[in-house]
């Protein structure tokens, strides 16, 4: 079971999430750090990176005493009070020892890691508060990363499993999401999102019957609630959708995380913690046949076309244009080609100056910023007649810039420019989903 920041926010969102996982048998609890705290953490690093100790400490101290405030409304005894408050009080102090002049990157992960450590500190001593035999599993003694920065999953099945024979008896385990170390032992992380990879990982190592991620929204809905109104949740999604939707732009859910649990065929639900009565989002390895799921959109993308010297392709132009990219590893979200040239997007500005002088060697090259992927997702089978024309139809008054059909069976792509996403995302809703 995963609680992402919101969910454990405050005192009485803490509460909220130790009722929710009591009585409900044996499980492994993987937390996030209190909203807000990875973000100040961040900046804290920040200002140390410019050599700033003051204004680092400073924005410290402010925290400590918003985790002081929390620890007294969260105990009602005060021993459990008075341990809390010695616990964080030695995970500030180990934070203030990292704010010197020689600040580095493993000083900055180490840093953002506290944040985890703090939550799941709060949440353990809670329980225990509580009288539940609630054990502590620490995430940097079993999650691990190799040199590429991809999960070591045999490390993490061996030690994870090590850990809980440990305490055989507990009814839940309380770890951290997020953080892990890497291949040369030092504090690092999963990025951003990662404790859903953390929650996939762990349920994977230990071949759970499900795995559950808590949010502050009720399941991955058929459009961006935030941009189109009457959006509902999508019951259910098979594994690939999810990837997906994840991948272009549904935030709830981090898109590596799909991956262990989709191997491991372990079904991953999707729950608000605001509102636990509610159904969710269930995502496994079955096919709902013959129907379109939901709509996500991906922003900042950049579309770059090639269009080729000659008159008609040379045999070697693909090649050496996909050797470009790949020579700066840079993934490619679209494609497109005609007998001429190709269209590619990418989501990040970095390194494309170099690309561009590169491709410009064996061809015109253009270069479109502030453009959207626009990402249908469903069972888009071809023999399914007529679903992306229904795609098509619904995006008439929309100027497309590209489209990407049949590299998926999931999904149907279209490039936009970003003012047009809107309308886009409400087009697409009133047809695909006219009964919402």
């Amino acid at each position: 079971m995963k609680f992402g920041g919101t969910s454990v926010g405050s005192s009485d969102r803490i509460k909220e999430v130790a009722s929710l996982i009591t009585g409900r048998g044996q499980n492994i609890v993987v937390l996030s750090a209190m909203s807000g705290t990875t973000n100040t953490l961040v900046e804290i690093s920040d200002y140390l990176r410019k050599r700033n100790i003051n204004g680092a400490k400073q924005i410290l101290n402010s925290l400590e005493k918003k985790y002081s405030a929390t620890i007294a409304m969260l105990f009602s005894e005060v021993d459990y009070r008075m341990e809390a408050d010695e616990e964080i009080r030695a995970i500030f102090s180990h934070i203030r020892a990292l704010c010197h002049d020689n600040f580095s990157d493993v000083d900055e992960k180490e840093i953002l890691a506290q944040g985890e450590m703090m939550s799941t500190t709060l949440m353990y001593l809670y329980l225990h508060e509580r009288g539940i035999d609630a054990a502590f599993i620490p995430a940097l003694d079993y999650m691990k990363i190799d040199a590429d920065g991809e999960a070591d999953t045999e490390y993490i099945r061996e030690k994870l499993r090590n850990l809980l024979d440990e305490s055989p008896a507990a009814t839940l385990y309380i770890t951290q999401g997020y953080i892990c170390r890497n291949h040369l032992g030092e504090v690092d992380n999963l990025r951003r999102g990662g404790s859903d990879l953390t929650a996939t990982l762990v349920g994977a190592a230990i071949e759970a019957q499900e795995i559950e991620i808590w949010t502050d929204i009720d399941g991955m809905h058929n459009n961006d609630p935030r941009y189109v109104e009457g959006t509902t949740p999508v019951s259910e999604l098979h594994f690939d959708e999810a990837a997906e939707l994840a991948y272009f732009g549904a935030k709830i859910l981090h898109p590596a995380c799909v991956l262990p649990a989709k191997v491991g065929n372990i079904p991953v639900r999707l729950l608000n913690t605001m509102a636990p009565h509610l159904p969710g989002t269930l995502i496994y390895n079955t096919d709902r046949s013959g129907c379109i799921k939901a709509v996500a959109a991906k922003d900042d993308i950049i579309a770059i076309r090639i269009k080729s010297s000659r008159m008609l392709l040379a045999s070697n132009f693909m090649h050496r244009v996909f050797e470009i990219f790949d020579n700066y590893r840079k993934p490619i979200d679209m494609i497109a080609t005609s007998e001429v040239g190709v269209s590619v997007t990418v989501d990040s500005p970095l390194k494309l100056e170099h690309i561009v002088d590169e491709l410009k060697e064996i061809g015109t090259v253009t270069v479109d910023t502030d453009m959207v992927i626009v990402c249908v997702v469903g069972d888009l089978e071809w023999h399914n007649v007529g679903f992306e024309a229904v795609a098509l139809k619904a995006l008439a008054g929309i100027p497309v810039r590209m489209i990407s059909y049949g590299g998926s069976n999931r999904n149907i792509s279209f490039l936009i420019k970003k003012e047009d996403k809107i309308a886009a995302l409400n087009a697409l809703s009133a047809t695909l989903f006219p009964s919402h």
